[in-house]
């Protein structure tokens, strides 16, 4: 009967029919892997597009190299949008990112920028018409709008936030088509805001995009860190890293609302197994008894151990298997 329906009719078909899948990005932490795709090994999935937000030093911008970093390991096409002009190509390549395998652009302007990304996918798809492309958008948060970047002696008006969501909407209708059309995962880097004058509630809000950013994505994830507590510092109080948590607030391909913690060392980029210990309690792979844990009747193990030990001690290559699919030690990059 369906059939015969779809005959008579034009760009109609069956679910069945239809492919979603296209292929996932390593955010390089299993933890955060898993609260996004609820696969260790997975992340943040081609033909739709994500966004990092948070305050400063929360590492956003790590995050989305660290997609990069993956994206050129399986030999996709990779594309940074850097609005900030602040990204550095030496801290890049010392966490593993190739600047040679990297398209780099930095449109003055929103419109622009948008624009850019168009005009690589079909510049792309020109000559390769199915590797995947991960493109990293930092951030739209810094990019002015053409009527910005014109107003005379920094002239601004209520209006220009509207003005710059109108066409935050206008570019990702477009730009949400092109996702799938052509297997691109595109992952946007966003700040938050304080509103002034807030006695109650949430202060926070997103500083670009509207609301018509949050109906586009297919993943947003919260980032935060603590700038005091959560600095990691060395024998001689000096800053090595930040730890946080991040949480996933819009899903469209899991479960939403997952969290998890992580820890960025700023000389190696993310912690590949930091936050793994709360996921593999939730998956069942540990049991927990007080300050000890234990996977299958293996010897148990503390959290400061695992921490240490778990990319290389032979002790934990059952459990680095069960996570990984490998017991061999941890690759810097997954």
């Amino acid at each position: 009967m369906e059939s015969s329906i779809l005959k008579k009719l034009k760009n109609v078909g069956l679910l069945s029919e239809q492919t979603f899948e296209y292929g996932y990005v390593s955010t390089g932490s299993y933890a955060l892997n898993r609260v996004i795709s609820g696969d260790y090994l997975k992340g943040l999935p081609i033909g739709g597009i994500s966004q990092f937000i948070g305050k400063s030093s929360t590492a956003k911008t790590v995050w989305g190299t660290e997609c990069l970093i993956d994206a050129q390991r399986k030999g996709w096409h990779t594309v940074l949008i850097d609005s900030e002009m602040a990204y550095s190509p030496s801290f890049a390549a010392r966490l593993g990112l190739d600047p040679e395998k990297l398209i780099y652009a930095s449109p003055p302007t929103l419109e622009e920028c948008f624009e850019t990304i168009e005009n690589i996918i079909v510049a792309i798809r020109d000559t390769d018409k199915d590797t995947p492309i991960v493109i990293v958008y930092d951030s739209l948060a810094v990019s002015p709008c053409k009527a910005e970047l014109e107003a005379k002696n920094y002239d601004s008006n209520n209006m220009m936030g509207a003005i710059r969501a109108k066409l935050t909407g206008a570019a990702l209708r477009k730009a949400n088509e092109l996702m799938r059309k052509h297997k691109v995962g595109l992952i946007i880097i966003n700040q938050f805001r304080e509103k002034t004058g807030v006695m109650f509630g949430n202060p926070e809000t997103a500083a670009a995009g509207g609301n018509a950013l949050e109906f586009y994505l297919a993943v947003n994830l919260r980032c935060a860190s603590n700038k005091t507590g959560d600095v990691i510092v060395d024998d001689f109080e000096e800053s090595t890293g930040i730890r946080g948590h991040v949480k996933n607030i819009k899903n469209k391909i899991s479960i939403p609302f997952r969290k998890c913690d992580f820890e960025l060392r700023f000389d190696e980029g993310i912690t590949s197994h930091w936050g793994l210990i709360d996921s593999m309690l939730a998956d069942g792979i540990l049991v927990q008894d007080g300050t000890y844990y234990q996977h299958k009747d293996e010897p148990r193990f503390q959290k400061k151990t695992f921490h240490d030990k778990f990319p290389t001690d032979p002790k934990f290559a059952s459990l680095r298997e069960r996570i990984t699919g490998s017991s061999e030690p941890l690759q810097k990059n997954i």
